[in-house]
């Protein structure tokens, strides 16, 4: 079953954030998601090799995403204690001021469909929420594959263009300002 268009699952767990030299834990829950769009990240662990450099592209589109209202988490399965340390320890780790949602219960990884029971790990997953806590996105993949913010920062725009534009679709490789499209019989054979 898809989780497209499907409300995000009740949830409470802790993350470690360092915004403005401080570093802190708070809980993230469902209600936190509550009322702005969100982008929930998830990655296999903390201390692997790929998982840096993702976080740092996101740290380097962050200003991005918080200029589209948007809030994002970075979730793996270890606790926030663990991100705490992963966090003042990696140079490229560091640069992240979003939380780093620790999910060791396994529920927001197993309630998003990215968990490998045998590993107790998640797979690469990517998905945007609206204000209502409806899933508008979904990116699973392989976790030898890292995946470029840029495009997940572009369906974000997209998703927020369609929902303050009912009727109208963005097409392929569609960017902010471009041209969408209003679906219509008479489109039908004629792009």
């Amino acid at each position: 079953m898809s989780l497209i268009n499907t409300q995000v699952q009740p949830f409470k767990t802790e993350a470690f954030v360092n915004r403005g030299g401080k570093g802190e834990f708070i809980t993230v829950s469902d209600e936190t998601l509550k009322g702005k769009w969100s982008v929930l990240i998830f990655m296999p662990a903390a201390f692997t090799f790929n998982c840096p450099t993702e976080i740092e592209d996101a740290a380097n589109s962050y200003a991005e995403f918080q200029k589209a209202g948007a809030e994002v988490y970075i979730v793996t399965t270890d606790t926030h204690f663990s991100h705490k340390v992963w966090h003042e320890t990696s140079d490229a780790v560091g640069k992240a001021k979003f939380p780093l949602v620790g999910d060791p219960t396994h529920k927001l990884t197993r309630a998003f469909g990215v968990h490998i029971e045998e590993e107790g790990l998640a797979l690469r997953g990517t998905f945007i929420i609206n204000p209502e806590l409806m899933i508008k996105t979904a990116e699973i993949h392989s976790n030898e594959i890292a995946r470029d913010v840029s495009e997940t920062v572009r369906k974000l725009k997209a998703a927020q263009f369609t929902a303050a534009n009912p009727g109208q679709v963005c097409p392929a490789k569609w960017k902010e300002g471009a041209k969408t499209l209003t679906p219509s019989l008479d489109l039908v054979g004629k792009i």
